[in-house]
């Protein structure tokens, strides 16, 4: 008897001990660093077809970048931002990918809205931005605007607004992560740090 009590005990707390994982703030985030490489996942594209980041990374460096979803009006600049910016960007020999917990439909949206030629990505599960380090706990002040863009499964977590640039074996070249969602790379800052890299 004493052995099933302890039992269900440590299976009722498992959940609670996963989720507790995450950081509460932003600011408590820890992104994988430099050198690190992004891991190997599969997302959903626009048109719901799966998607492994090994083969998008292979035909070309990639600017990833992760966003909190088409309800956010600072994520909608900078992507608008960003496509402003594609063309220089693609002669300079790299793509842009912009990630999200967004349904493949809302995707859809945010593309006509802002205008996107560049792919975007859906991490409904948030397993990529666990996985990245970038994921914390979304508060009860984003239950009814989340809802809005989330596919049905409903996340309880938002990425650290972030941009990364990655070589074509997947490993990260250069970061940039900041907890204040107001703050994000521009497009001139960007293409600054392309010229020092090589693709």
């Amino acid at each position: 008897m004493k052995i099933s009590f302890s039992f269900w005990m440590l299976m009722g707390f498992l959940p609670l001990t996963g989720f507790s994982q995450l950081p509460e703030k932003a600011e408590d985030a820890v992104p994988l660093k430099v050198g690190e490489v992004v891991p190997s996942l599969v997302l959903t594209s626009v048109s719901g077809e799966s998607v492994p980041l090994t083969k998008i990374f292979k035909e070309k460096p990639t600017i990833l970048i992760f966003y909190r979803g088409g309800w956010c009006p600072y994520c909608n600049q900078h992507l608008a931002e960003m496509a402003s910016y594609e063309e220089a960007i693609l002669e300079m020999g790299y793509q842009i990918v912009a990630v999200s917990p967004d349904s493949p439909e809302n995707l859809g949206k945010t593309m006509d809205k802002d205008e996107i030629n560049y792919t975007l990505l859906s991490d409904s599960r948030g397993e990529l931005i666990k996985a990245m380090g970038i994921a914390y706990q979304a508060t009860f002040l984003y239950e009814s605007i989340r809802s809005k863009g989330a596919t049905g499964e409903k996340l309880d977590l938002l990425p650290v607004p972030s941009l990364f640039v990655v070589d074509q074996n997947g490993v990260i070249q250069y970061e940039h992560v900041d907890p204040d969602y107001k703050v994000r790379m521009s497009g001139e800052e960007l293409m600054n740090i392309l010229r020092h890299l090589k693709p």
